[in-house]
Protein backbone atom coordinates (compact mmCIF):
# COMPACT_ATOMS: atom_id res chain seq x y z
CA UNK A 1 0.00 0.00 0.00
CA UNK A 2 1.10 3.56 -0.67
CA UNK A 3 3.11 5.10 2.18
CA UNK A 4 1.10 8.31 1.91
CA UNK A 5 -2.09 6.41 2.62
CA UNK A 6 -0.54 4.57 5.56
CA UNK A 7 0.78 7.82 7.04
CA UNK A 8 -2.78 9.15 7.36
CA UNK A 9 -3.84 6.22 9.56
CA UNK A 10 -3.63 5.79 13.32
CA UNK A 11 -1.64 2.79 14.65
CA UNK A 12 -4.85 0.78 15.22
CA UNK A 13 -6.03 1.56 11.70
CA UNK A 14 -2.60 0.63 10.28
CA UNK A 15 -2.86 -2.72 12.08
CA UNK A 16 -6.29 -3.32 10.52
CA UNK A 17 -4.95 -2.48 7.06
CA UNK A 18 -1.93 -4.73 7.64
CA UNK A 19 -4.33 -7.64 8.24
CA UNK A 20 -5.59 -7.13 4.67
CA UNK A 21 -2.22 -7.73 3.01
CA UNK A 22 -2.07 -10.75 0.71
CA UNK A 23 0.20 -12.82 2.95
CA UNK A 24 -2.01 -12.25 5.99
CA UNK A 25 -5.20 -13.00 4.04
CA UNK A 26 -3.78 -16.31 2.82
CA UNK A 27 -3.72 -17.59 6.40
CA UNK A 28 -7.43 -16.90 7.05
CA UNK A 29 -10.33 -19.24 6.35
CA UNK A 30 -13.69 -18.10 4.97
CA UNK A 31 -15.28 -17.23 8.32
CA UNK A 32 -12.27 -15.27 9.53
CA UNK A 33 -12.08 -13.44 6.20
CA UNK A 34 -15.77 -12.59 6.47
CA UNK A 35 -15.24 -11.16 9.96
CA UNK A 36 -12.27 -9.12 8.70
CA UNK A 37 -14.39 -7.91 5.77
CA UNK A 38 -17.02 -6.66 8.21
CA UNK A 39 -14.42 -4.81 10.30
CA UNK A 40 -12.82 -3.17 7.27
CA UNK A 41 -16.23 -2.28 5.84
CA UNK A 42 -17.20 -0.53 9.08
CA UNK A 43 -13.89 1.35 9.17
CA UNK A 44 -14.32 2.39 5.52
CA UNK A 45 -17.88 3.56 6.14
CA UNK A 46 -16.75 5.56 9.17
CA UNK A 47 -13.90 7.19 7.24
CA UNK A 48 -16.21 8.04 4.34
CA UNK A 49 -18.79 9.51 6.70
CA UNK A 50 -16.18 11.69 8.39
CA UNK A 51 -14.89 12.80 5.00
CA UNK A 52 -18.33 13.64 3.62
CA UNK A 53 -19.50 15.45 6.74
CA UNK A 54 -16.30 17.47 6.84
CA UNK A 55 -16.49 18.29 3.16
CA UNK A 56 -20.13 19.31 3.26
CA UNK A 57 -19.49 21.54 6.28
CA UNK A 58 -16.69 23.39 4.51
CA UNK A 59 -18.54 23.95 1.24
CA UNK A 60 -20.64 26.80 2.61
CA UNK A 61 -17.65 28.46 4.29
CA UNK A 62 -15.34 28.16 1.27
CA UNK A 63 -17.95 28.94 -1.37
CA UNK A 64 -17.90 25.70 -3.37
CA UNK A 65 -16.87 22.08 -3.45
CA UNK A 66 -13.76 22.76 -5.49
CA UNK A 67 -12.43 25.24 -2.95
CA UNK A 68 -13.35 23.03 0.03
CA UNK A 69 -11.73 19.88 -1.39
CA UNK A 70 -8.07 20.72 -0.61
CA UNK A 71 -9.01 21.40 3.01
CA UNK A 72 -10.17 17.82 3.57
CA UNK A 73 -7.30 15.73 2.15
CA UNK A 74 -6.48 13.87 5.39
CA UNK A 75 -9.97 12.42 5.73
CA UNK A 76 -10.09 11.64 2.00
CA UNK A 77 -6.75 9.80 2.24
CA UNK A 78 -8.04 7.69 5.15
CA UNK A 79 -11.17 6.78 3.22
CA UNK A 80 -9.08 5.84 0.19
CA UNK A 81 -6.79 3.61 2.29
CA UNK A 82 -9.75 1.70 3.70
CA UNK A 83 -11.31 1.45 0.23
CA UNK A 84 -8.18 -0.28 -1.09
CA UNK A 85 -8.08 -2.60 1.94
CA UNK A 86 -11.75 -3.46 1.49
CA UNK A 87 -11.13 -4.30 -2.16
CA UNK A 88 -8.40 -6.79 -1.25
CA UNK A 89 -10.52 -8.47 1.42
CA UNK A 90 -13.56 -8.61 -0.87
CA UNK A 91 -11.57 -10.32 -3.61
CA UNK A 92 -10.19 -12.90 -1.18
CA UNK A 93 -13.63 -13.52 0.33
CA UNK A 94 -15.13 -14.02 -3.13
CA UNK A 95 -12.39 -16.50 -4.04
CA UNK A 96 -12.96 -18.46 -0.81
CA UNK A 97 -16.72 -18.46 -1.38
CA UNK A 98 -16.29 -19.79 -4.92
CA UNK A 99 -13.98 -22.53 -3.64
CA UNK A 100 -16.43 -23.46 -0.89
CA UNK A 101 -19.34 -23.56 -3.35
CA UNK A 102 -17.30 -25.77 -5.70
CA UNK A 103 -16.50 -28.19 -2.87
CA UNK A 104 -20.14 -28.35 -1.75
CA UNK A 105 -21.32 -28.96 -5.31
CA UNK A 106 -18.79 -31.77 -5.74
CA UNK A 107 -19.93 -33.36 -2.45
CA UNK A 108 -23.60 -33.20 -3.51
CA UNK A 109 -22.82 -34.70 -6.90
CA UNK A 110 -20.80 -37.50 -5.32
CA UNK A 111 -23.60 -38.23 -2.83
CA UNK A 112 -26.19 -38.26 -5.63
CA UNK A 113 -24.06 -40.58 -7.74
CA UNK A 114 -23.56 -42.92 -4.79
CA UNK A 115 -27.28 -42.96 -4.02
CA UNK A 116 -28.13 -43.60 -7.66
CA UNK A 117 -25.59 -46.41 -8.00
CA UNK A 118 -26.48 -48.07 -4.70
CA UNK A 119 -30.25 -47.57 -4.63
CA UNK A 120 -31.53 -48.76 -8.00
CA UNK A 121 -30.37 -51.74 -10.00
CA UNK A 122 -31.35 -51.99 -13.67
CA UNK A 123 -32.24 -55.74 -13.66
CA UNK A 124 -34.99 -55.56 -11.05
CA UNK A 125 -37.07 -52.71 -12.51
CA UNK A 126 -40.81 -53.48 -12.22
CA UNK A 127 -42.65 -54.31 -15.42
CA UNK A 128 -45.45 -52.01 -16.56
CA UNK A 129 -48.98 -53.35 -16.24
CA UNK A 130 -50.83 -53.75 -19.51
CA UNK A 131 -54.26 -52.31 -20.03
CA UNK A 132 -56.14 -49.81 -17.91
CA UNK A 133 -55.25 -49.32 -14.31
CA UNK A 134 -57.72 -48.29 -11.65
CA UNK A 135 -56.77 -45.34 -9.49
CA UNK A 136 -57.19 -45.80 -5.76
CA UNK A 137 -60.36 -44.35 -4.25
CA UNK A 138 -59.97 -40.78 -3.06
CA UNK A 139 -60.68 -40.12 0.58
CA UNK A 140 -60.63 -37.13 2.90
CA UNK A 141 -59.34 -33.93 1.32
CA UNK A 142 -58.73 -35.72 -1.93
CA UNK A 143 -62.31 -36.93 -2.35
CA UNK A 144 -64.18 -35.72 -5.41
CA UNK A 145 -66.92 -34.01 -3.41
CA UNK A 146 -65.30 -32.17 -0.55
CA UNK A 147 -66.79 -28.92 0.82
CA UNK A 148 -63.99 -26.96 -0.82
CA UNK A 149 -64.59 -28.52 -4.24
CA UNK A 150 -68.35 -27.99 -3.86
CA UNK A 151 -67.81 -24.29 -3.10
CA UNK A 152 -65.51 -23.93 -6.10
CA UNK A 153 -67.99 -25.75 -8.34
CA UNK A 154 -70.84 -23.49 -7.17
CA UNK A 155 -68.76 -20.37 -7.78
CA UNK A 156 -67.87 -21.51 -11.28
CA UNK A 157 -71.48 -22.38 -12.02
CA UNK A 158 -72.65 -18.92 -10.89
CA UNK A 159 -69.95 -17.17 -12.92
CA UNK A 160 -70.89 -19.17 -16.00
CA UNK A 161 -74.58 -18.35 -15.50
CA UNK A 162 -73.81 -14.61 -15.19
CA UNK A 163 -71.66 -14.73 -18.32
CA UNK A 164 -74.38 -16.55 -20.27
CA UNK A 165 -77.11 -14.14 -19.13
CA UNK A 166 -75.03 -11.14 -20.25
CA UNK A 167 -74.51 -12.79 -23.59
CA UNK A 168 -78.19 -13.61 -24.00
CA UNK A 169 -79.16 -10.01 -23.16
CA UNK A 170 -77.26 -8.64 -26.18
Amino acid sequence: MNKTLLAALTPAERHLVAETETAALALLDEDETSALHTRVLRARNKAQGVYRRGASGKVAAKGGRGKASPQNTHARTKAEAFEEALGRVSQRLAALARQSARELRDERLAAAAAAKAGGVSGATAPAKAKGRTVAPKRTGDRSLRSPASEKKRAGNQGANARWQSKRDAR
